[in-house]
C-alpha cells in the first residue's frame, strides 16, 4: 500500500465544507428566494440575473444554485426549472462542484478584455451539450473593460433561448446601466447578528465544538454581516481552542485582539465624567492586554453608538441581539448622558479615527484623543452657553441705534464711557491706545461705529477693513454682537474679533452669526452716501453750467471742506 493510499483527505475550511447547495440552505435572503420561486412557477424566467452585495454573503454560491435550479432534471428525464432542490438531479453535483460543461464560470477580474467576451458570444450560438440551458456565470463583473461591456450588450439583450447569464459583483455602481437594465437585480443583504450567531453555533455543533453565546455574537459582530468571514473566524477559533472544550468570549477577544466590553464601557464613563487619569489608566490596561489602538477606538465608537440608540430608540437595542450585560450598560449610559454630549463625543472620536490610522505613533495619538474627549465633556454646549449669558447678562450701557448710513469720512475719535475698578462711571474721554490701566479693562462700546473707531485706535487696520466690508450688522449690545457675513469676510474674522474684543475691553463677547439680512455694510453705506452727494452736486446749476462748457467732463469725487482734522479712511490707507 502506497503512502498516498494511507494519507488522510485534505482538510476543507468551514466556508467550503458548509457551502449552501440549495436555496433552503441560504440564510437571510428570503426576498430573493420568494421572487425566484414565483418566477419559476409561472415560467417568467429572465435572460440575465445580477447578484450584488458585500463580500461573503453568497453571490457566487447563489449563482451556482440558480444555475442548478435552471437545469434541474431527474434521472428519468423529467423536471423543470425549480427552486425546490431537495432532490439531487443528474446535473446538480457537477454544477455544485463547478465542473459542468454547460455552466461556464468566468472571473472578470482576470478576464477583463473583449477577447473573453468574444469567446462567450461564440459559445452562446451553440446549444448546450446535455443540460437545458447554457449558463454563463461572470463573477466580479464590474471589472470588465468598457469594450467588453459593449461587446456583451447585444448577446445579453437578445440571447438565444438556451442561454442564461448570471452576474455577481460587489461594486454595483461600476456596472453600466445598459447592462443593469437588461438583468433582474437581486441585492443580497448582510446577515444580521442574531441570525449569523445562530448559524455559527449550528456549524460549531456539527464540528463537535461548543460555542458560547457571547462568543458567537463577538464573532458575528467582527464578521460584519459576512457569512464567509464568520465561518473563517470560527475556523480560526476552533483551531485556537483545540479539539475539545468551549469557545469562550475571552478566547475570541484574545484571538481577535478585541477589548473587554465591560472595560470599554468603564472607559466611556471615565471620558464623560472628565476623569482623564482613570481613562488613560483603563486604556493602558487594555493596550497591555493586547488591544490594538484602532480596534479599541472602533469599540469606543460602537459603545457611544449603542448608547445613543438606547436613548433615541430603546426598542431597537433590545432587538439587536446584544449580550444582556452589554445592553444594560448601554442603557445605563443613555440614562446618564444627554443626547448632545453623546453626539459631540461621537464626532470627536470619529474624527480621531483618521488621526489614529495615519499616525506614526497610534498609542500616543489615542492617548491625546482621550484627553481631548475627556476635556470636551466638561465644556458647555452652545445652547447652555447662550442660556447662561441670557440669565446673567453682562452690564451694558444704553445702546445707541446704529445708523444705516455713514458719512464719507470715518467718524472722529469716539468717546466711550468707562468704569473704574470700583464700578463708578468716569467721565467720557477719548480712547488712547497708550492707556494701560484698570480703566481700559472695562471698556464699554455703545455701537458698531464705536467698535470701528476702537479698531482705528488700536491700529488694527485689517480687522477694521474686514468689519467695514464683510459684516452686515443685525444687533449690537455690550457683550454680544449678531451679524451676517458676506464673501468679503475672512474665514478667521469671528475668532479674531472675539479674541481682540476680550483683550481690548476686558470682557468676554459672544459673536453670533445670524440668518437675518441685517444692515448694509459700512462700506456699502459710505458708497451710497457718496452717490447721493454726487447726484446732489451734479444737480446744482453752477455744476451743470460747467459740465455744459466742457463736454465729456464728469464728476470724479466730491469733498466737503472741513477745518477739523480727520483720520484717514481705509481707502486712503490702502493707497498708501
Amino acid at each position: 500500500m502506497s503512502d498516498n493510499d494511507t494519507a488522510s483527505p485534505a482538510y476543507r475550511v468551514l466556508a467550503r465544507k458548509y457551502r449552501p447547495a440549495t436555496f433552503d440552505d441560504l440564510i437571510g435572503q428570503e426576498a430573493m428566494v420568494r421572487t425566484l420561486t414565483n418566477a419559476f412557477e409561472t415560467g417568467r424566467i429572465a435572460q440575465g440575473y445580477m447578484l450584488t452585495g458585500v463580500r461573503g454573503v453568497g453571490k457566487t454560491t447563489t449563482a451556482r444554485i440558480l444555475a442548478r435550479g435552471l437545469n434541474f432534471e431527474r434521472a428519468d428525464g423529467t423536471g423543470a426549472p425549480t427552486v425546490n432542490l431537495n432532490e439531487e438531479g443528474v446535473h446538480c453535483r457537477a454544477i455544485i462542484e463547478g465542473r459542468h460543461v454547460d455552466v461556464q464560470e468566468m472571473d472578470a477580474a482576470s478576464h477583463t478584455g473583449i477577447d473573453s467576451i468574444r469567446e462567450i458570444n461564440d459559445a452562446a450560438r451553440y446549444k448546450p451539450m446535455s443540460a437545458r440551458y447554457k449558463v454563463f456565470v461572470i463573477d466580479e463583473v464590474h471589472m470588465l473593460s468598457n469594450a467588453a461591456f459593449n461587446g456583451l450588450l447585444k448577446t445579453l439583450e437578445e440571447p438565444p433561448e438556451h442561454v442564461k447569464f448570471i452576474f455577481a459583483t460587489t461594486e454595483i455602481r461600476k456596472v453600466p446601466v445598459t447592462v443593469l437594465s437588461r438583468c433582474q437585480r437581486f441585492d443580497l443583504r448582510r446577515i444580521d447578528l442574531p441570525m449569523l450567531s445562530d448559524h455559527l453555533k449550528k456549524i460549531s455543533k456539527l464540528e463537535d465544538m461548543q460555542l458560547d453565546d457571547d462568543a458567537a455574537l463577538m464573532i458575528a459582530r467582527a464578521a460584519e454581516g459576512s457569512v464567509r468571514d464568520g465561518l473563517s473566524l470560527l475556523d480560526q477559533a476552533i483551531a485556537h481552542q483545540g479539539t475539545s472544550g468551549t469557545i469562550t468570549p475571552n478566547l475570541v477577544a484574545s484571538m481577535l485582539g478585541l477589548a473587554d466590553r465591560t472595560r470599554i464601557y468603564d472607559l466611556i464613563e471615565n471620558l464623560f465624567a472628565g476623569e482623564t487619569e482613570h481613562a488613560l489608566a483603563n486604556f493602558h490596561a487594555l493596550y497591555q492586554a493586547g488591544s490594538d489602538p484602532a480596534s479599541l477606538l472602533a469599540e469606543l465608537l460602537e459603545g457611544v453608538h449603542l448608547a445613543t440608540k438606547a436613548k433615541v430608540a430603546p426598542d431597537s437595542i433590545k432587538t439587536a441581539g446584544l449580550p444582556e450585560a452589554e445592553r444594560k450598560r448601554a442603557e445605563e449610559l443613555a440614562q446618564k448622558l444627554s443626547l448632545r454630549a453623546l453626539t459631540r463625543s461621537w464626532q470627536l472620536l470619529l474624527k480621531g479615527m483618521q488621526e489614529i490610522q495615519s499616525a506614526a505613533l497610534p498609542k500616543q495619538a489615542l492617548d491625546m484623543l482621550l484627553v481631548r474627549v475627556a476635556h470636551a465633556s466638561a465644556l458647555p454646549t452652545p445652547d447652555e452657553l447662550i442660556a447662561t449669558l441670557q440669565n446673567n447678562p453682562p452690564a451694558a450701557t444704553a445702546r445707541t441705534p446704529a445708523p444705516r448710513g455713514t458719512p464719507l469720512r470715518p467718524a472722529p475719535r469716539m468717546e466711550m464711557a468707562r468704569t473704574d475698578a470700583r464700578g463708578t462711571a468716569s467721565p467720557a474721554k477719548a480712547l488712547s491706545p497708550s492707556v494701560e490701566t484698570e480703566e481700559t479693562a472695562q471698556l464699554h462700546l455703545r455701537s458698531f461705529e464705536d467698535l470701528i473707531a476702537l479698531c482705528t485706535e488700536k491700529k488694527d487696520i485689517p480687522l477694521r477693513v474686514a468689519l467695514e466690508r464683510g459684516v452686515h450688522l443685525v444687533r449690537f449690545e455690550q457683550g454680544k454682537i449678531e451679524l451676517r457675513l458676506n464673501d468679503a469676510a475672512p474665514a478667521t474674522l469671528l475668532r479674531d474679533l472675539q479674541k481682540k474684543l476680550a483683550d481690548w475691553t476686558g470682557q468676554r463677547w459672544l459673536i453670533a452669526v445670524s440668518s437675518e439680512a441685517g444692515a448694509s455694510t459700512l462700506a456699502e453705506s459710505r458708497e451710497e452716501k457718496k452717490r447721493e452727494i454726487t447726484e446732489g452736486v451734479r444737480a446744482h446749476p453752477a455744476v451743470q453750467a460747467v459740465l455744459e462748457q466742457f463736454p465729456g467732463a464728469k464728476i470724479v469725487d466730491v469733498r466737503i471742506r472741513d477745518t477739523a482734522p480727520q483720520p484717514p479712511s481705509f481707502e486712503d490707507e490702502e493707497r498708501d
